[in-house]
């Protein structure tokens, strides 16, 4: 089907394959669509469409669907696909493509090496049949069986042309998603995957200092980022400084990973382990010498210990949304960053 629309700033035409969602037929496309969670919660990909009998809502309980107008013809491009030539109006300004951009792609995959890290969080990793592209910070949106609508998650690994995703969940109350993920034998179940998605990247050839700040599974993408920072010796000439919150030392995890990646740059990299329900006792702290531990939010731990320090930074943020808040009104207010210096995908 032919997708023809417009928007503030653009006049496009792309092909919609049959079944599939406007916006990932449009980002395949190479067009620089208005998107946030992809997943029909945010309600950011709004479009107007001619016909409502052109397009299908693919999932009429989405929750970003409360943000529409349905009687002007608007629906969300991630949760719906053309059912014949369609007219869309995106009422938003369209972002230049960038040289480097790696286009989504649809493909399946199955789950393997599901465990446990504590007692509410699983790592687990999709071997895909067909290799992928992404770079470090990118997200895909992950569909199963018996659970509806898909759900955002960042990769963990960094590797070029690979079949092999790492993913790590957090189980919430009541979440779709992460109570099969929790209550179900998943090994071997196929998912069907698109992507990769999102802006929050890092690119070394920027040449810029890392500050990575991250609450619970937001760590997900920031360990690509040291993964790929490490492989490429970025640490090597330029700071890095994480910091990742979590409740008590028992909610922990990737403990040892972080380790081996301040070992391998230990004059520019830092890690700080932030506890906001637990007070630090130094004769208890694991990996005594390569990972720092503090008491507080991560936000506030991040505000403190990096006073000062913002020269030439990046700055990437990941984890629950009123964390996610903080962090940005510190790195505006206290630090003074320019927009562009801060990078975030909204996932809820």
């Amino acid at each position: 089907m032919k997708v023809r629309g417009r928007s503030k700033t653009d006049k496009f035409t792309f092909e919609c394959n049959e079944g599939e969602r406007i916006l990932y037929a449009g980002l395949r496309s190479g067009l620089a669509l208005p998107y946030e969670c992809a997943t029909g919660t945010c309600g950011t990909c709004k479009a107007r469409v001619r016909e409502l009998e052109t397009i299908k809502d693919l999932w009429p309980e989405a929750p970003g669907n409360t943000y529409l107008k349905r009687d002007r013809g608007e629906f969300l491009m991630c949760q719906a696909h053309a059912a014949a030539d369609c007219e869309i109006a995106v009422p938003a300004k369209m972002d230049v493509v960038p040289d480097d951009y790696i286009a989504p792609v649809s493909t399946r995959g199955l789950f393997a090496n599901c465990r446990r890290l504590t007692h509410d969080v699983v790592a687990f990793e999709i071997e895909l049949a067909d290799p992928i592209e992404f770079d470090a910070g990118q997200f895909v949106v992950m569909q199963v069986p018996d659970v509806d609508g898909g759900r955002a998650y960042s990769m963990v690994n960094f590797e070029r042309a690979t079949r092999r995703l790492e993913f790590v969940v957090k189980k919430k109350p009541d979440g779709g998603f992460s109570e099969w993920l929790f209550g179900s034998e998943v090994e071997g179940t196929e998912a069907e995957i698109c992507g990769p998605l999102g802006r929050a990247t890092f690119q070394p050839d920027e040449a810029k200092n890392v500050l990575c700040i991250a609450g619970g599974s937001g760590i997900a993408g920031m360990m690509s980022i040291l993964a790929r920072g490490c492989q490429e010796r970025h640490f090597a000439n330029h700071k890095g400084n994480l910091f990742f919150g979590v409740r008590t030392l028992k909610d922990a995890f990737f403990l040892d990973e972080l380790s081996s990646f301040v070992a391998a740059h230990p004059d520019n990299l830092n890690v700080t382990i932030a506890l906001s329900d637990e007070e630090v006792d130094p004769r208890e702290t694991p990996h005594n010498g390569t990972l720092d531990f503090a008491t507080g939010f991560v936000h506030s731990v991040a505000s403190e210990r990096m006073s000062g320090n913002y020269d030439d930074v990046v700055a990437y943020i990941a984890g629950p949304p009123p964390m996610v808040d903080g962090a940005i009104r510190t790195l505006i207010m206290d630090a003074r960053l320019p927009a562009e210096m801060i990078r975030y995908d909204k996932f809820s």
